[in-house]
């Protein structure tokens, strides 16, 4: 089957599927996934190649409509791990190899641009998907992969430029906040005070999407809590920065997440429902395919109705 066949094939496909997908679907979207290109996998020694074709396998799996597709060019300017030969045209490369699956399927995808923030290139490439028609609805920063310290200030100032960049342009943002592990940089309560204050401040029109309810995975770290509470203090007070503030569940429901349930269910009442989004993360590394992940999720002790508010939610950026 050649090239033209098989989009042919993947169009009847999705028009076959889409007349019963939006009746049976639970939740209507996934907020934070992620694709595995060749040239991602063979940087890896556990990862499988997930394109365009395959997530919507797993979508539809899970009844799934639409999902949203994080780029993972970010990697490749991780400062911890060997330098990369022309960086920023992989960069680059990553982004588009990106655009195209997400092209295959506009109606069910959505692409966000990733890149770390602190490289030289930050602006320029933030510019350059702007007028990607499938890559213009936001950015991914992972700022422990990118290795952001909100205790420096030359990190922050970085920061606020993104922002404001992507605010200019319209463009959501979805943020790793969990500082790296690896380099044992702080996180806590200070950190998403100054990410509130001195960063979302700088992108008042654009929705703020912050992963794994601010952590780096299952909800087992004191810190993460912390910086939850401060969110949770801000909402209350209605602080102008929680305005377009929301929070995806990704990559959460691993391991014993049982013993970190209540806790869990508690934090998202207190931001509210109506902010979170759900999100399954990218089906690989352990991580669980999208029908699992819905599954796992439905065990955290919520009502049947906060189960079924989160069920329906679909960030700004998607409607």
């Amino acid at each position: 089957m050649n090239w033209l066949q098989r989009c042919i094939g993947i169009g009847v496909g999705v028009a076959l599927f889409s007349g019963s997908v939006t009746a049976a679907a639970q939740p209507a979207a996934d907020h934070h996934q992620h694709l595995f290109g060749p040239a991602t996998v063979a940087r890896s020694t556990n990862l499988p190649v997930i394109d365009g074709p395959r997530l919507i396998e797993l979508l539809d799996a899970a009844h799934i409509r639409r999902a949203v597709v994080l780029s993972v060019a970010y990697q490749l300017g991780n400062p911890n791990r060997p330098p990369v030969e022309d960086e920023y045209a992989k960069v680059k490369a990553e982004n588009d190899w990106t655009s195209e699956q997400v092209a295959l399927y506009p109606r069910r995808l959505r692409g966000f641009c990733g890149f770390n923030p602190l490289k030289d290139y930050a602006l320029t490439e933030i510019e350059r998907c702007a007028k990607n028609p499938y890559m213009r609805s936001g950015i991914k920063l992972h700022i422990g992969n990118s290795d952001v310290d909100f205790d420096n200030p030359a990190h922050v100032k970085r920061l606020q430029e993104v922002f404001r960049a992507a605010d200019a342009h319209h463009m959501a943002i979805v943020v790793h906040l969990r500082s790296s592990i690896s380099q044992k940089r702080p996180y806590g309560a200070r950190q998403a005070r100054a990410f509130l204050n001195d960063v979302v401040s700088q992108a008042p029109h654009s929705v703020v999407q912050v992963a794994h309810l601010a952590g780096a995975g299952p909800y087992s770290e004191p810190v993460v809590d912390e910086a939850m509470q401060v969110f949770v203090d801000a909402i209350r007070k209605r602080e102008p920065t929680t305005r377009k503030l929301y929070f995806d569940v990704s990559g959460m429901m691993l391991g014993d997440y049982a013993s970190h349930a209540e806790r869990m269910a508690q934090r998202i009442r207190e931001v509210g429902v109506q902010r979170v989004l759900f999100g399954s993360d990218g089906a690989a590394g352990g991580n669980p395919e999208p029908k699992d992940a819905w599954e796992r999720f439905r065990q955290l002790p919520l009502s049947p109705r906060e189960f079924s508010t989160i069920e329906k939610n679909v960030a700004p950026y998607l409607r």
